[in-house]
């Protein structure tokens, strides 16, 4: 996550006062794809400091915004390297940049590229103009699952101390009924956390165009009730001893928030919501979900030490 590039003004090929300007975010990857993007061209690369963010994120959180693009253009001395006075803007930087300040401030005149920087020469080429298929974002299931690999390391790092304390706790709490049935319980506890996990990590991103709701956290509850329903399968199928009612409400309501909170996460990347959308969801979700946690973490050491 600290993979990124110094900003500042990049020359691409041997560009001259005449050649295009194009504008792109700190993050390495960012960088290097617009690049490879355009083999044999002359042309400068202004790089904003996104603190290391893509551009569409960059553009959501701010860090790509009018202020960083007009700071960038005066500390570059942009004036007196090119004759022109435009800059080509990634079409998902414009929730971040208003353009009609940009040209307020710096006398610049921000033009929206395509979306995909493999779009690029032919916008060029073409005398910086768009096709309807270079302005359309989509977000297919390959798209949805390169982004899951990132989001599980994340998830992991929190959930294996996680996994870990419910483990540990259900042993010792069962451990009257004899080690094998202690063992049992942790691993029934273990188990359902790895579930919880996987429903919001994965399933919620690979089913999303067909899980009900638009809300994320709404999806990430049907994700969660999937996960919910193999735990209740396995403990029926007597796979596991001694989760009673009470332990199953308690993973009821553990499991369904923890994969609301795990999908989530895929709001940002994603072409279903907006920055105003994440936010006014979090509102209510995030509050429902530490509610619903709290409520089933007690319920669950009831059932562990009490019943």
């Amino acid at each position: 996550m600290n993979y990124r590039v110094e900003s500042g003004l990049y020359a691409l090929g041997r560009p001259d006062h005449r050649s295009p300007v194009l504008v792109t975010a700190n993050y390495k990857m960012s960088f290097d794809r617009l690049r490879e993007a355009l083999p044999g061209r002359n042309l400068w690369i202004l790089v904003l400091d996104t603190k290391g963010i893509n551009v569409w994120c960059a553009a959501g959180k701010g860090t790509f915004g009018t202020a960083e693009l007009v700071h960038r253009i005066e500390s570059n001395g942009l004036v007196r390297i090119v004759s022109h006075r435009e800059l080509i803007l990634p079409q998902l930087a414009g929730p971040g940049v208003a353009a009609h300040e940009v040209k307020k401030l710096s006398g610049f005149k921000v033009i929206y590229g395509p979306i995909r920087s493999t779009d690029l020469p032919r916008f060029l080429d073409s005398r910086l103009k768009t096709t309807p298929e270079m302005r359309l974002k989509t977000f297919p299931i390959l798209e949805r699952i390169a982004l899951i690999p990132i989001e599980l390391v994340g998830a992991f790092k929190g959930g294996l101390a996680v996994i870990s304390i419910f483990f540990v706790l259900s042993y010792l709490g069962n451990v009257g009924e004899g080690s094998a049935s202690a063992l049992n319980h942790g691993l029934f506890s273990a188990l359902s956390i790895l579930m919880a996990i996987v429903a919001g990590g994965i399933l919620a991103p690979v089913l999303l165009p067909w899980l009900p709701g638009r809300a994320f956290s709404i999806k990430g509850l049907t994700t969660g009730f999937i996960a919910f329903s193999f735990i209740m399968a396995f403990r029926l199928n007597g796979l596991t001893t001694g989760a009673g009612r009470l332990e199953m409400v308690a993973w009821f309501l553990l499991i369904l928030p923890i994969s609301a909170f795990l999908a989530m996460n895929f709001t940002g990347a994603s072409t279903y919501t907006s920055l105003s959308g994440v936010k006014k969801e979090m509102r209510w979700a995030v509050p429902f979900q530490i509610s619903a946690g709290m409520l089933g973490f007690l319920l669950w050491l009831g059932a562990q030490f009490i019943l």
